[in-house]
């Protein structure tokens, strides 16, 4: 969000470009990452509650050199991106813009997979605060590394892609030195071990669902950008739907703590057992949800006139803005909803029937809604993300209808079946040794 607030006030071009290859590099690599990493969700979760701690060290290992390899190709892919976009069909300017602002971003990509595996490392262990802290001082850092290498460092936009690449090692590098020297993670982090090579196709089968599962929701809102290009007067488009899709991750933060917090909550609650306080978790996070939802909603709506201003000096784009903002904060609400519920999916190994629920509702519902609404009922960048907010109303009921027909008892005995496969054919603890 910041990166983006810096290249706003650059120009058009220079939003559009960036935010083209942000909405590029979030489809072909950081969503994957993400979806991936979220396998940990419950591979880690689940064991802490019964007591297996060293393997919460071991699994975290596992995802991370996965997700290094897997980052190789995607590396490649980002710095191909200009010919990417201009061969989908973008605007030659913009697809150069993209291109440049990609490539400055290839050593971000490997940051975000070590990022991600630390986060769900310390998350199932309920070790927040230290989290909080260091995304905080890192937030607070990449506003002064951003104004100096997009307006001192004559770099532009540019800069603000390396600032990105900067900010996300930083956290990486804190992260990695409190696990280290913590006391907090004695007992899940032992050292690194050969053991975390093993049983790759084990994490795969959770890992790739998990990947299919976000991605095939992150991409939809990536759709929305691209085609946003093909619009009449693409500039503006792009502008303004990057702004809305900024804001709306903003604002999809606290649904996504939320999820975040019911994933680890629910995981380990079947790991110990406890059927009953999962569903309670469940019951309770659906409430917050919903209060949120509309709270932040409402403050969006007050907020309509003057958002555009942060992002941006055009007029046109400012009152765009503020049209787009109901809009934005409705989507914002049932997101919320489908967010907590995605999080519920998570902590009970529920990925591959949440694949087949986000599949369906953003490709034979969204897609086909946005592009009908944009360029056949000819309300352009409105019609594209009123697409998105059909697609999260089926998600919604969905996710729905599968959790409130759970059998938790009977995920709790599944949870048991997880745990067991991290042990050794005789169900004795496998003995890491430490390199």
């Amino acid at each position: 969000m910041i990166s983006g607030m810096f290249v706003g006030h650059l120009g058009e071009l220079a939003l559009s470009g960036a935010s083209m290859a942000t909405s590029f590099a979030t489809v072909t690599g950081f969503s994957l990452l993400m979806g991936m990493a979220s396998a940990l969700d419950t591979l880690c979760g689940q064991p802490y509650r019964a007591k297996q701690y060293h393997m919460i060290g071991i699994q975290m290992q596992r995802a991370m050199f996965v997700l290094l390899l897997v980052s190789i190709p995607l590396a490649i892919i980002w710095v191909n991106t200009r010919s990417l976009l201009i061969l989908f069909g973008q605007e030659h300017d913009i697809a150069t813009a993209a291109g440049e602002y990609a490539c400055f971003m290839v050593p971000s990509l490997f940051a975000y997979a070590f990022l991600q595996c630390l986060v769900r490392f310390l998350q199932t262990q309920n070790i927040v605060f230290p989290m909080t802290i260091s995304s905080a001082f890192t937030a607070l850092l990449h506003i002064l590394i951003c104004w100096i290498l997009v307006f001192k460092s004559g770099l532009g936009y540019r800069g603000a892609a390396l600032a990105n690449t900067f900010s996300y090692w930083t956290n990486v590098l804190l992260l990695a030195l409190y696990v280290k020297f913590s006391s907090s993670c004695v007992k899940t982090w032992t050292g690194f071990s050969k053991e975390a090579f093993h049983n790759i196709f084990t994490f795969l089968r959770l890992a790739i669902p998990s990947a299919v599962m976000v991605c095939l929701k992150v991409w939809s809102f990536e759709l929305i950008i691209i085609f946003s290009g093909l619009l009449p007067n693409p500039q503006l488009e792009t502008s303004v739907l990057s702004i809305c899709q900024n804001t709306f991750g903003l604002l999809w933060t606290i649904p996504f703590g939320l999820g975040a917090a019911v994933s680890i909550r629910v995981s380990n609650e079947l790991g110990a057992g406890k059927p009953k306080a999962a569903r309670l978790a469940v019951r309770v996070v659906l409430v917050m949800a919903i209060t949120e939802g509309m709270l932040v909603g409402l403050f969006m709506i007050l907020l309509r006139n003057i958002w555009g201003h942060v992002y941006s000096i055009e007029q046109e784009v400012v009152k765009y803005v503020a049209v787009m903002m109901p809009i934005v904060a409705l989507s914002s609400f049932l997101d919320g909803i489908q967010g907590v519920l995605s999080g519920v999916a998570r902590g009970c190994g529920w990925q591959k029937i949440a694949a087949y629920v986000n599949l369906g509702s953003f490709y034979l519902v969204g897609a086909p809604c946005a592009v009908l609404f944009a360029f056949f009922f000819h309300m352009k960048g409105k019609g594209l993300w009123l697409g998105l907010i059909c697609a999260f109303i089926v998600q919604v009921i969905f996710f729905l209808i599968i959790t409130i027909n759970s059998n938790w008892e009977k995920e709790a005995e599944k949870a048991a079946e997880r745990v067991l496969d991290s042990k050794n054919p005789n169900g004795e603890d496998i003995e890491r040794p430490k390199c």
